[in-house]
């Protein structure tokens, strides 16, 4: 059943058609993927839909009570206050109620008085007067959900953190539609992947704009396409998508080649002159018109992105190589004992968090932060594009052109020079958009700008730090065609996992504690890996435990013997008089790390206790462990000394 319905939608901002007798509808459940090319209108459109863009004519048709939550780019406004506050600002004008008595609940268990007993009374009041209690058990509900605090402060989050609590805020009013525009942008891959399975559980509907081909395989029905003002749906998964819309492409192709090659000869018959003007028909020159005018207003494909490097002369065989490499900023561990060689003409990967240090690890590889400990090797001849993530090297007050040319007028792309008006059309500039500021330039443009600038330049080393984020898939696609056939050595950062799948030979993968282990392939070979070590650890583990129950039974009984004798044994042979006097200290030791242990599994298993200082639960967790080792050489000690 449709919920919302689209009939020859029309908007232009008083330019050309950005969407043009857009029709179509969306039903209960479905996952739509909205699909274009960069500027084509696909922001737009979710605006339309959800009623911030209106339409210059057309109908907009929704289910009645239809409940409809938007999760933006971008947070919008200046959001601060409690995870709580954030998330309760999606019900609208009850939200001050919540949040009012969401702080006096908390000022009250905190400091139980008179002025906070007061405080929680009018706050419950209000909630009984508005009937609101249903809408706070819904927020509650959806932290309790997405695995929120709902106490902590909202601007203190990470950027995955801060998404989780703006996608909350979208859930809690439970809508029968979710839009969302690049939901997947800035996070690293373990929020994608939380993002994906939220969305997967979700009931309602979804229409999302996404460059992500992986997240865009896992969850969408149906596919639209915006492409020249007009909106075609593709139904089905994303590699059926891609074969209808090269079928659809050549036929065009084919139609516009027929229609272009009779307006010749109609061209051809009105210019005959007098004789064909004794003959002429009026019916056919009108139709001649008509063809004119058709061929006037056909709209051509957006063009496609045409991207070279300029090759410098081949670096050395070796390009760098760590020893032991330790990395600490203000005494925290970055990178721990990493030993790896790369090679002229390796592409790697790097993946792990946000905040892990990828970017850190980049530049020791290359040599611009000298290690806390062991050492780094650097090769030679290196000359390197380096792709920064926050494009730091633009400058925003000048123009395109300026930034690219830097007061040069053609630019030298191996051997071949070009003039930079051209160069720039060759990343989909046009002369007038190449001497607008970068400041007016969309997300999309400036990393095309960045990639024209690193490009032209001759390098034999390509770093790439998230170069990924707001390109098109045409775009996208193109550069990973172009890293592929890069001749030098590339050094990538991203949480595309299909671009990694596409274009490196091995990761280096941030797996916490500061360790950075090496696998010979991309993302999917990497998680192959790591669960086949898992695995083989865990059997391992399970044949360690096994000896260890053993030699524990053993040493147990014996444990059991010598406490029930005063701590004695019989001796199967003659012990030194040190050895005799460790045997017969162990059964108190054993007793002693036995006891330790139970208490601090029974302190854990408080429902409280992860709701402690982190510092502290770490403290516990930590003794734990070095309990349980020391119980554990104490029986193994047990054992060869028995």
């Amino acid at each position: 059943m449709s919920i919302i319905r689209l009939r020859n939608i029309h908007v232009s901002f008083g330019g050309p058609a950005i969407l043009e007798s857009i029709s179509m509808s969306i039903d209960a459940g479905e996952r739509l993927c909205l699909l274009g090319r960069n500027g084509t209108g696909k922001s737009t459109l979710l605006k339309v839909i959800s009623g911030e863009v209106k339409h210059e004519s057309g109908d907009l048709e929704y289910k009645q009570s239809l409940k409809l939550a938007v999760l933006d780019q971008e947070p919008r406004g200046n959001l601060q206050g409690s995870i709580f506050d954030v998330v309760a600002m999606g019900l609208g004008k009850n939200a001050k109620l919540l949040q009012d008595y969401h702080h006096a609940l908390h000022n009250f268990t905190e400091n139980h008085n008179e002025q906070t007993t007061a405080e929680l009374e009018r706050a419950q009041n209000q909630v009984d007067i508005h009937n609101a209690w249903q809408l706070n058990q819904q927020v509650e509900e959806v932290l309790s959900r997405m695995q929120l605090d709902g106490d902590m402060d909202y601007t203190s989050l990470s950027g995955g953190m801060k998404r989780r609590v703006l996608l909350a805020k979208a859930l809690v009013i439970k809508p029968d539609i979710l839009l969302l525009d690049e939901p997947t942008n800035h996070l690293d891959l373990s929020a994608i992947q939380w993002l994906e399975e939220q969305l997967l559980n979700y009931k309602g509907a979804l229409m999302f704009i996404t460059h992500d081909r992986s997240f865009m395989r896992r969850l969408s029905t149906r596919i639209i396409e915006l492409d020249r003002g007009k909106l075609t749906s593709y139904p089905g998964d994303y590699d059926t998508y891609l074969r209808r819309k090269a079928e659809a492409l050549h036929a065009e192709e084919v139609e516009n080649a027929h229609f272009d090659k009779k307006l010749v000869q109609e061209e051809v018959w009105i210019r005959q002159g007098i004789k064909a003007r004794r003959t002429r028909n009026e019916g056919r020159v009108r139709a001649l018109e008509k063809m004119r005018s058709e061929r006037s207003e056909r709209r051509q494909q957006v063009g496609k992105v045409a991207m070279k490097v300029a090759s410098a002369d081949r670096s050395g065989k070796l390009v760098a190589e760590a020893e032991d490499v330790g990395f600490d900023y203000d005494g925290k561990p970055i990178i721990k004992g990493l030993t790896v060689t790369i090679l002229r003409g390796d592409k790697i990967g790097i993946i792990g968090p946000n905040g892990a240090g990828k970017t850190t690890l980049l530049r020791l590889l290359l040599g611009d932060l000298k290690p806390t400990s062991g050492t780094i090797t650097t090769g030679t001849k290196l000359e390197i594009a380096y792709f920064d993530q926050f494009r730091a090297q633009l400058d925003d007050d000048a123009s395109v052109i300026d930034n690219l040319s830097q007061g040069r007028e053609f630019v030298e792309i191996n051997g071949n020079k070009k003039h930079v008006i051209g160069y720039l059309q060759d990343f989909l500039f046009a002369p007038e958009r190449a001497r607008s500021p970068v400041s007016m330039l969309s997300g999309g443009e400036r990393n095309r700008l960045l990639l024209a600038k690193l490009f032209s330049k001759p390098s034999n080393i390509l770093v790439l730090d998230e170069p990924t984020n707001d390109l098109d898939i045409e775009t996208l696609e193109l550069l990973e065609e172009l890293v592929m056939e890069y001749k030098g050595t590339v050094l990538l950062v991203s949480h595309d996992r299909e671009f990694v799948n596409n274009v490196v030979t091995s990761t280096l993968v941030f797996e916490g504690d500061a360790q950075v282990n090496e696998y010979v392939g991309g993302y999917d070979d990497w998680l192959r890996q790591a669960q086949g070590k898992q695995a083989r650890g865990k059997q391992a583990q399970g044949k360690q435990g096994n000896d260890k129950a053993a030699v524990k039974s053993s040493a147990k009984n014996a444990v059991a013997e010598a406490l029930s004798t005063g701590g004695k044994v019989s001796e199967a042979k003659k012990l030194s008089y040190k050895d005799q006097r460790e045997l017969d200290a162990l059964p108190a030791q054993i007793e002693k790390f036995e006891s330790e242990v139970e208490s601090l599994q029974v302190l854990m298993a408080d429902a409280g206790f992860y709701k402690k200082d982190k510092q502290a639960i770490q403290n516990i967790q930590q003794q734990l462990v070095v309990a349980e080792e020391s119980l554990s050489r104490c029986y193994v000690r047990w054992e060869e000394l028995e």
